[in-house]
């Protein structure tokens, strides 16, 4: 399952990285480890909403749940997140990302992560 991260590169800059979280099979599907967390928050955020750079104010799974969001990183890229969507906000330092809601409003579900939490072993090698 695709998850994408934004993070805080050595440059101070945030910066996307493709994740897979690995799952196994179950008796109802493929299920992934268990990810602890502390709660969940539920937002709607109407149509035009843009924040400037800013940092995630935790470690976060942001789930999109209905509309459209642009996600800009320091580093000038920019991805669009729909329905079904998974980021990992994960840039609490530097300078941040921008977000656009371009189809709204918009429904996400926020997943706080202890700050332990490590992606290392969902990513991705280079060129797979």
């Amino acid at each position: 399952m695709k998850v994408v991260r934004v993070y805080t590169g050595d440059d101070g800059e945030s910066h996307f990285e493709d994740l897979e979280v690995p799952l196994k099979p179950g008796r109802y599907g493929s299920l992934s480890e268990l990810v602890p967390s502390s709660g969940v928050i539920f937002r709607e955020t109407p149509l035009g909403m843009h924040i400037d750079f800013h940092n995630a104010p935790q470690r976060q799974f942001v789930v999109t749940l209905w509309g459209l969001t642009e996600v800009e990183c320091g580093d000038g890229s920019k991805r669009i997140f729909g329905p079904g969507d998974i980021l990992l906000a994960d840039d609490t330092t530097g300078r941040g990302h921008i977000t656009r809601d371009i189809e709204g409003p918009r429904r996400s579900l926020f997943i706080p992560l202890p700050e332990d939490f490590d992606p290392a072993p969902w990513r991705v090698a280079k060129g797979a």
